[in-house]
């Protein structure tokens, strides 16, 4: 399957069975039997009230389980990351014990430019339908109003997915788990970070802002209402323009 251009991939279930837990030399062995390629997938899931995804830069901190300088952080229980350059990746649970205990995973990521990649297999992310942001503009400030727009012209069921691409020097994407964060464009404290450039994120009920300064400000913010069935309501029109214009309001003040 090729993602809307941004890449072709085979997506590795962290685990398989196993899932992302606390257990002793299973990751080590999970990826004893994988190749890993530049544009390849990984999926993480687990409990995200228990539990968290911590990329750390080394493998002294992977080593003695040190969460304390992260490079990015993921906490939605079904994180899909991104592999996007060779070299060696290091991730771990922010919970000490437990990633004492082995839950912690290092993956060697190779460039082939040769290689033929493999369609992902639906058993492993189930990709009922993938919606790039923004469509040809992307995720990037364009217009104050533009990603309400096309949030309303969709429909978004459990299941589906989101493609942000951008920028990765320039931008990001955090999602924010309140209201009042989205309104007040407040990046304390993400539900979950992205900021490859390519991200593709599995929907719930979301909302979505940049934390580079004055881009959410400008417009660079989605909320997308998720419906669990195909006759699931849309936000009615009014109820969203009143949001909006809150939202807009709130930033001459």
């Amino acid at each position: 399957m090729i993602l809307l251009g941004c890449y072709s991939a085979t997506i590795y279930k962290v685990g398989d069975s196993d899932g992302w837990t606390a257990k002793d030399d299973v990751y080590y062995r999970w990826t004893e039997r994988k190749e890993f390629h530049v544009g390849d997938y990984l999926v993480f899931q687990y409990d995200h009230n228990f539990n968290n995804v911590t990329q750390v830069s080394r493998a002294l901190e992977s080593q003695f389980c040190d969460s304390s300088f992260p490079i990015v952080v993921y906490n939605t229980g079904h994180d899909v990351i991104t592999l996007t350059k060779p070299g060696s990746y290091f991730f771990i649970t922010s919970n000490y014990t437990q990633c004492s205990s082995g839950q912690k995973l290092e993956v060697l990521v190779v460039h082939d430019p040769s290689r033929p990649v493999p369609p992902p297999p639906s058993q492993v992310l189930p990709l009922e339908k993938i919606y790039k942001v923004g469509d040809s503009k992307g995720w990037r400030v364009y217009d104050s109003n533009y990603y309400y727009r096309w949030s309303q012209k969709k429909e978004f069921h459990v299941g589906n997915n989101l493609l942000f691409e951008y920028g990765q020097e320039l931008n990001d994407v955090l999602e924010i788990s309140g209201n009042l964060e989205f309104l007040y464009c407040d990046p304390a404290s993400p539900a979950a970070v992205h900021k490859t450039g390519c991200d593709l994120v599995r929907l719930t009920n979301q909302e979505f802002i940049s934390s580079k300064p004055g881009h959410c400000e400008a417009g660079l913010k989605l909320q997308v209402v998720v419906g669990p069935t195909t006759d699931f309501p849309k936000m009615l029109p009014m109820d969203g323009l009143t949001r909006w214009s809150r939202t807009l309001t709130s930033h001459h003040h």
